[in-house]
C-alpha cells in the first residue's frame, strides 16, 4: 500500500455529463414529429381511505375501528395527463458530455494531482472510455430516463441528433429492442453514438451537445408521470403531492434524468447473486440505492469508490479493470472528494 504523504484535502471534480430538465408535451403517435402541446399540471381534490397500520388497541375493536375508517382522508395533489385526443408522450431535453476528466477543478496537492493525472491519462489511453460511453449509449437508447413513464408502453422511439457545428449526425432507437436489465446488446447506431460519447468523454477540452427527444405510445388520455417535488416543511403547503413544471410546462428533474443515464453499474459484488441483486445501479461512492434503503459498494467489504480511487490515483494497479471503470465512472459523476489531512 503506498503511503498517503500526498493527501488532496480539497479534491473536486465537475461532472461531465449535464442534462437539461425534460419538458413533456402531448402528441398522436402518427403524427409525433409533426405536432405536440405542452402538458400542464391539474390539481385534483380526492377523498380517500384510511390506509396506513392503526395501533394494536384500535385493531383489535371494531367499533374504534369502524370510527377511524368514516374519518374523510382528503388530499389535494398535482397530476398531469394527455388529453383526450392524444396517446403518445414526448419527452425533450438536451445532454452535453464534456472532457477534461484528468484535469479536478479543484485540488491543492501537487503532489497528488499528479499522480492522479497519470494514472486518468493512462485510462484514457488503455481504454479510451468505450465501455462507459457504450452503456451510456444504451441507455439513451432503451430510455431508461423515462422511469415509470416507461412503464406498460407499446411503443417508445427515441431520437437523437448532435448538434456541434460541423458534426451534425442523427440516430434513432426503437427502445422496446433494448433491455434495462444488462448492457449485452451490440448494436451500430449505438456503437456509432457511443464512439462520439467516447470521444468527447476522453478529450482534453472538447464537448459533444445532444438533442434528445423520446416519444413513448401509453394510451389515450393516459396519465403520465413528471418529477415530484421534495417538500421539506409539508405543514406550509395544502397539498400532499406536488409535481415539477417549469413556466407551466410538465418536466423531469435533470438529476432524476443524469441518474437514470448513470444507471450502468453492474460491476458491484451482489449484482450476479440472484436473491441480492437489484440489476444495474447508478454510479455512487458507496453504491446507495435510496428506494431500497441500501449500499451495495461498503468501506468494509473494500468495494466502494474511496477505497479504489486512493491507491488508483497514487499509482497503485487496480485488480480487475471493471473497478477502473467504476471509478472513472463516479469521477464523470462529479463531486467532492477530499481526503481529511489531519
Amino acid at each position: 500500500m503506498a503511503k498517503k504523504e500526498n493527501i488532496a484535502s480539497v479534491l473536486a471534480f465537475e461532472k461531465k455529463l449535464v442534462p437539461s430538465d425534460g419538458y413533456m408535451y402531448g402528441t398522436v403517435w402518427e403524427q409525433r414529429n409533426d405536432q405536440s402541446s405542452a402538458l400542464a399540471l391539474q390539481e385534483k381534490s380526492v377523498r380517500g381511505t384510511i390506509s396506513n397500520r392503526l395501533k394494536p388497541a384500535i385493531q383489535k375493536d371494531p367499533a374504534k375501528l369502524n370510527s377511524e375508517v368514516e374519518k374523510a382522508n382528503l388530499q389535494t395533489v398535482d397530476a398531469c395527463s394527455l388529453a383526450p385526443e392524444q396517446d403518445t408522450l414526448k419527452l425533450h431535453f438536451t445532454l452535453k458530455i464534456l472532457g477534461g476528466i484528468a484535469e479536478p477543478s479543484a485540488c491543492n496537492n501537487a503532489a497528488f494531482k499528479q499522480s492522479y493525472q497519470k494514472a486518468a491519462k493512462q485510462y484514457v489511453e488503455n481504454e479510451g472510455f468505450k465501455e462507459l460511453a457504450r452503456r451510456y449509449a444504451l441507455n439513451i437508447a432503451n430510455a431508461r430516463f423515462l422511469w415509470r413513464n416507461r412503464v406498460g408502453a407499446e411503443n417508445i422511439e427515441v431520437n437523437v441528433k448532435a448538434l456541434n457545428n460541423n458534426q451534425q449526425q442523427e440516430w434513432t432507437f426503437d427502445a422496446t429492442q433494448f433491455s434495462t436489465r444488462n448492457f449485452d446488446a451490440d448494436d451500430q447506431q449505438v456503437n456509432a453514438l457511443a464512439a462520439r460519447i467516447a470521444t468527447a468523454l476522453a478529450s482534453d477540452d472538447d464537448f459533444l451537445m445532444l438533442d434528445i427527444c423520446c416519444y413513448v405510445q401509453v394510451g389515450k388520455a393516459q396519465e403520465v408521470y413528471p418529477s415530484e417535488e421534495l417538500v421539506l416543511d409539508k405543514g406550509k403547503g395544502n397539498k400532499s403531492k406536488i409535481l415539477y413544471a417549469v413556466d407551466g410546462i410538465a418536466a423531469m428533474h435533470s438529476q432524476k434524468l443524469g441518474n437514470a443515464l448513470r444507471t450502468i453499474d453492474t460491476w458491484y459484488p451482489a449484482f450476479d447473486d440472484v436473491e441480492q441483486s437489484a440489476g444495474p445501479i447508478a454510479i455512487e461512492p458507496y453504491g446507495a440505492v435510496t428506494n431500497l434503503g441500501k449500499a451495495f459498494r461498503t468501506p468494509k467489504d473494500k468495494q466502494d469508490f474511496y477505497t479504489f480511487f486512493d491507491g488508483w490515483a497514487r499509482g497503485e494497479k487496480l485488480n480487475r479493470v471493471e473497478d477502473e471503470h467504476y471509478v472513472m465512472a463516479v469521477l464523470v459523476r462529479g463531486g467532492v472528494f477530499g481526503e481529511s489531512d489531519k
